[in-house]
């Protein structure tokens, strides 16, 4: 058993009931890519620590199973037939807010922005290292699912001018329309909004969002960022609920929380 999976049923150990393994036997994912021996190695992989994993080798037929069935996560290749990833979760963002975890043949900057900018959560660059996937699937698992020891806590809405953040309905108010945030856009915009008018540094927000250790690549949070500032600013191009330190990182300027 890997580093990551021990801390992880560490972690739910702790919790009390029910057993870390119980949890986690209930927890599946789809994974969409057309190697099907790559495919095949990580399911067995993934069955082995106690997630189900279904498989799909194009991208019609991912999509179609991933609106049909419930799943706690979504790995998508970006190079499918039929349909290509991107394709496939420009239409998935239609219907669900399910995690995604894209992946890519190629080291390709502009591939993996453009994953993030249509509603990715993560991605990894082929060929990885299994235990990395492991590692990136729980942490996705665990970061949007009743998995989270802190998802019982109740905690009060954050409320600024113009803006309401319900951390315990996982809703956001802007000038009193609902606002549809995907997990990861959530995630940064409470940490930004927990924390108003300090300024948070990229490492303070990665570390703290993602729940591991920065990876000096900015493009991540900057894609995440820059789609969060549509759905929530008045005038995108010039923000001011989430203002840019350059340099440094970056600072929710709501005013102080009702």
């Amino acid at each position: 058993m890997n580093t990551a999976i021990r801390t992880f049923l560490r972690e739910k150990s702790d919790v009390g009931a029910p057993s870390a393994h119980t949890l986690l036997m209930n927890h599946k994912i789809l994974i969409i890519d057309d190697d099907q021996a790559l495919c095949r190695l990580l399911k067995k992989c993934l069955e082995t620590e106690g997630i189900a994993a279904d498989l799909a080798h194009n991208g019609k037929d991912g999509l179609q199973q991933a609106l049909r069935e419930s799943y706690q996560l979504i790995v998508l290749d970006i190079m499918l037939p039929e349909m290509d990833g991107f394709q496939v979760l420009e239409e998935l963002r239609r219907e669900s807010a399910v995690p995604v975890l894209m992946l890519t043949a190629k080291n390709n900057k502009q591939d993996k922005v453009a994953g993030l900018l249509g509603g990715a959560d993560d991605y990894l660059t082929k060929p990885f290292d299994v235990e990395e996937f492991t590692a990136r699937v729980f942490s996705l698992i665990r970061r949007y699912t009743t998995l989270n020891a802190t998802a019982n806590e109740s905690e009060s809405p954050l409320t600024f001018p113009g803006i309401t953040i319900d951390i315990d309905a996982r809703t956001v108010t802007v000038g009193g329309e609902s606002i549809t945030l995907l997990a990861k856009e959530f995630d940064i915009l409470c940490c930004l909004a927990r924390n108003a008018g300090k300024i948070l540094t990229k490492k303070q927000i990665y570390e703290t969002v993602w729940q591991e250790a920065y990876a000096y690549d900015d493009s991540n949070i900057m894609a995440h960022i820059s789609r969060l500032r549509k759905k929530i600013e008045p005038d995108p191009n010039h923000p001011t609920l989430i203002q840019t330190v350059k340099g440094i990182g970056y600072r929710f300027q709501g005013g102080e929380a009702g």
